[in-house]
């Protein structure tokens, strides 16, 4: 298979071979995009306010409900819009058309991931690296989020496209045209206009710790930083202008200073963790590659003078360093080395034979390469049986999809047990991949959109549709329920506030006005009504756990009769 994907030339990918990787990545991230609600509490808000952009007509001042949302730049908000606007979804609040720049940013990145390695070790390990990457656990689950970290991830790659043409350059004598610059900066420019800063670590790090490494700045000298800023500069310069007389200066105080900065100082939203959190969360997170990675690790030792190797892990390391290293800790934030990671394991286990010869010789090593080998083979073995035992805990039904699933993976995780055991890495890859693809059309199909129970905020806004006593005028608070996804399912529309706020509002809302409100706040919700709490009625409730914060909810949805007039 891997022949018919090379092309005469140099054993590189060919156009075709790179569009079918592409096309694979697609159908792989396809499953369940429809079916699964919106994920709180990110998610649902990047879709809510693009929602607003779009009703409003302002695509400058990004908000949620009546409040900015100075946090990044408006580039995903755009993107979600375009999606939006060109598939006709605006007013069913359609969540896949939302997570379309996902869907197609990340497909991409496998494409470019492909062809970086396919560039730097030959066509077999550029499959490679694109299966390592497409088949992992934490780019199967943001590839299906309508969040920002499938966009940012392709223009890191498209910096680092650049950067590989330059250096292929150099190392073969050739002048670098003026192409290759424009698409770093401008690559540069989007990943602002995305994320802010974030996008300046890997791609100015990479060519500049290459320079110190090498004491030769040549490859940062071709990226024509002179004048090649000003691209980066021109991109976003128009918006930065515009949110800044809108917002008075208020978006960069909140955006850099509070949620850049604020990260790097202290942990925010419960995320502040120690030093070492990504290498322990990596062993899920890059699954199944993650024990490849581990193994290739004495190889890229004895190999760490090639200039290739240099250059992989002056993308990976001052990146993974300073994530590290910062206060605020989520397992996306060390995406943008994940490319790198899958190029680098797969070129050093394409170097090798059939039989893999280069385990490390020290005792200690191999027995901790052993230790993190078990691990791998009991998340594997977790992720197979994650499917029925979540069926059965949530929802206390015995799935026989599930089941099915569960049954498919678990040889395939025996297999590429076994084969790592016989040294057999390049098959190991295949069997575990292969198991990874099944898993997660298995989970986003047959169990992810059927746990029920999990998702409160779809079933809230049903059951608010079906008793809106004014139609579309209704007005809605939700006393117990205030997370993201409830307020973008019902159009923007539904007041978060507490129990007394939530009295008076039915008050003065007596004919139009529901409310949502959790029985453990029944009593404070009936007594803040007073002598009202005669008319309440309730319409229904929805019961099920809030897996955002762990709690356990029974949400009755009440509504206010006419008093009885007096003769």
């Amino acid at each position: 298979m891997l022949k018919a994907l090379v092309t005469g030339q140099g054993q590189r990918l060919s156009g075709r071979a790179l569009a079918l990787l592409g096309l694979v990545a697609f159908l792989l991230f396809l499953p369940g995009r429809a079916a699964t609600p919106p994920f709180d509490r990110d998610e649902p808000r990047y879709m809510e306010a693009t929602a607003q952009m779009l009703e409003s007509g302002n695509f400058v001042d990004v908000r949620f409900q009546d409040k900015p949302r100075y946090l990044q730049p408006a580039g995903i908000y755009w993107l979600e819009a375009a999606a939006v606007a060109a598939t006709g979804t605006l007013n069913d609040r359609a969540v896949w058309a939302y997570r379309i720049p996902s869907l197609l940013a990340m497909s991409a990145a496998v494409m470019l991931t492909a062809w970086i390695g396919s560039a730097l070790f030959g066509a077999p390990a550029g499959v490679m690296a694109a299966v390592f990457l497409t088949v992992s656990v934490l780019v199967t689950a943001e590839s299906r989020m309508g969040t920002i970290d499938s966009t940012l991830l392709l223009t890191v790659l498209l910096a680092q496209v650049a950067l590989v043409r330059a250096l292929l350059d150099r190392e073969n004598g050739r002048q670098t045209r003026w192409q290759t610059p424009v698409l770093f900066w401008s690559a540069i420019g989007c990943g602002l206009m995305l994320k802010g800063p974030v996008i300046l670590i890997p791609s100015l790090a990479t060519p500049l710790a290459l320079g110190l490494v090498e004491r030769n700045f040549s490859l940062w000298r071709k990226m024509r930083p002179a004048w090649g800023w000003l691209i980066a500069l021109a991109i976003m310069l128009p918006w930065c202008v515009a949110i800044g007389v809108v917002s008075h200066g208020a978006f960069f105080k909140n955006a850099v200073g509070t949620n850049f900065l604020g990260k790097v100082a202290s942990g925010q939203q419960a995320h502040g963790l120690a030093p070492g959190y990504h290498v322990l969360v990596f062993l899920l997170a890059f699954w199944p590659g993650s024990f490849f990675v581990a193994a290739a690790l004495p190889a890229v030792w004895k190999n760490r003078q090639s200039l290739i190797v240099k250059y992989l892990l002056c993308w990976i390391i001052p990146h993974w360093v300073v994530f590290e290293l910062i206060a605020t800790k989520l397992p996306h934030y060390v995406l943008p080395t994940y490319p790198a990671l899958a190029v680098l394991t797969a070129g050093m286990l394409m170097r090798g034979g059939a039989v893999w010869q280069q385990w490390p010789k020290a005792v200690w090593a191999r027995a901790a390469l052993g230790v993190y080998g078990a691990a791998w083979v009991l998340v594997g073995l977790a992720l197979a049986f994650a499917g029925p035992i979540l069926m059965w805990q949530l929802e206390h039904v015995v799935s026989l999809s599930a089941l099915i699933v569960a049954g498919g993976c678990l040889p395939l995780v025996i297999l590429s047990a076994i084969l790592l055991w016989r040294s057999e890495l390049r098959k190991a890859v295949l069997t575990s991949a292969a198991c990874a693809a099944l898993l997660y059309v298995g989970l986003f199909t047959v169990v992810v959109p059927r746990l029920h129970s999990i998702w409160l905020a779809p079933r809230l806004a049903e059951l608010v549709n079906t008793h809106r006593p004014c139609g579309a005028e209704t007005e809605v608070a939700s006393v117990s329920f205030s997370e993201p996804s409830l307020v973008f399912l019902l159009g923007g529309k539904v007041k978060l506030v507490g129990v007394t706020q939530a009295a008076d509002f039915m008050r003065t809302n007596r004919t139009c006005g529901v409310a949502l409100v959790d029985e453990k706040a029944r009593t404070a919700f009936l007594n803040a009504l007073g002598a009202d709490a005669a008319q309440v009625v309730s319409r229904g409730m929805v019961s099920g756990l809030n897996y955002s914060n762990g709690h356990h909810l029974a949400i009755s949805l009440y509504a206010l009769t006419q008093p009885t007039q007096t003769p």
